[in-house]
Parts: C-alpha cells; structure tokens; sequence
C-alpha cells in the first residue's frame, strides 16, 4: 500500500482458521512500527498481560515464536484502523483514520467466538464497525500512557476472553 504523505499504516492481520478470538488495537505507536512488530514498544503490557491469560510463557520468545504460540491458542492480532494521520503515538491524535475491512475479516474467520478491543479508541470505532455481529469485550489499553490501572487489575479484565479459548 502506498501512503501518502504524513500517514502512517498498521500491519496485516495475524489470523488463521483457529483463531477464536481476535484482538483488535487502534493503529501501531511509533516503537511498534520502528521494530515492525504488535506491540513492540517496551513498556507495552501487552506481551505479559496475554502471557497471564494464556498460561503461556510470551515475554521471553522471539517475536515470530510468540504470534505462533498466539495463533496455535486461538488468538489473533490485527488493527481497526488500516492508516491514518497521527503525530507521536497517542490515540487521541488520530485523525483522517481510514478502517480495516474488519467485517470481511471477521466473516473468514469459521471459529471465531468474540472480538476484543484493546483500548476505548479501537472498542469505539471497531464496535461501530461491528456492530452486533458477535460478541465484543473492550479491555483497557495495553499501552504504557494508560497506567490509571495496575497491571493486575487489567489482567483481571483480560481474564475476560478465557471464556473464548475454553
């Protein structure tokens, strides 16, 4: 895809036919898109908070043996917004964001249970997107600019899409 000037896009979904629950973020921050990875901003919790929900050592692995251990769980990672404007990484600097086509993605996916949005920017505009096609859970951010909550009060949350990968 061809950018213009001053956008910035986000990475292809990470899904296979096992995926059973899809998370959605808003579009990559700036660490993330330096390393060309989810989440590849240090600090991000997400990482250690799907480590704690799976029960499954992520932290520690490459980043191409954690999106394996991620798909062989049922989980799957992709972005609502495909590019948009944004300076620095803050959510609430997005402007002019163009979609992901998330109901196509959605509708391929044959084993999906339910979506969750990591973070109030992605669960407001993916939950318009969505609609009520299938169940939804806005989880708080991952992100090290929204520490409002402990680490273990957002795994608690987290926990939340057990129900999903059961």
């Amino acid at each position: 895809m061809s950018l213009r000037e001053g956008r910035k896009a986000g990475f292809p979904a990470v899904v296979d036919a096992r995926t059973r629950v899809l998370i959605l973020g808003s579009l990559p921050g700036d660490a993330s898109l330096a390393v060309a990875q989810y989440y590849g901003h240090p600090r991000n919790a997400f990482w250690r908070l799907l480590e704690g929900v799976l029960k499954t050592p992520l932290v520690a692995l490459s980043y191409e043996s954690r999106l394996t251990t991620l798909l062989s769980r049922g989980v799957g990672l992709w972005d609502v917004i495909a590019e948009a404007k944004r300076p620095g990484s803050l959510d609430a600097a997005i402007v002019d964001a163009e979609a992901n086509d998330l109901v196509a993605l959605v509708g391929a996916l044959p084993a999906l249970r339910g979506v969750a949005f990591n973070g109030g920017a992605a669960a407001k505009l993916g939950g318009k997107l969505l609609g009520a096609r299938l169940p939804t859970l806005a989880l708080p951010s991952s992100s090290p600019a929204h520490a409002a909550r402990s680490f273990d009060d957002k795994l608690a949350l987290w926990n939340a899409m057990k129900a999903w990968l059961d």
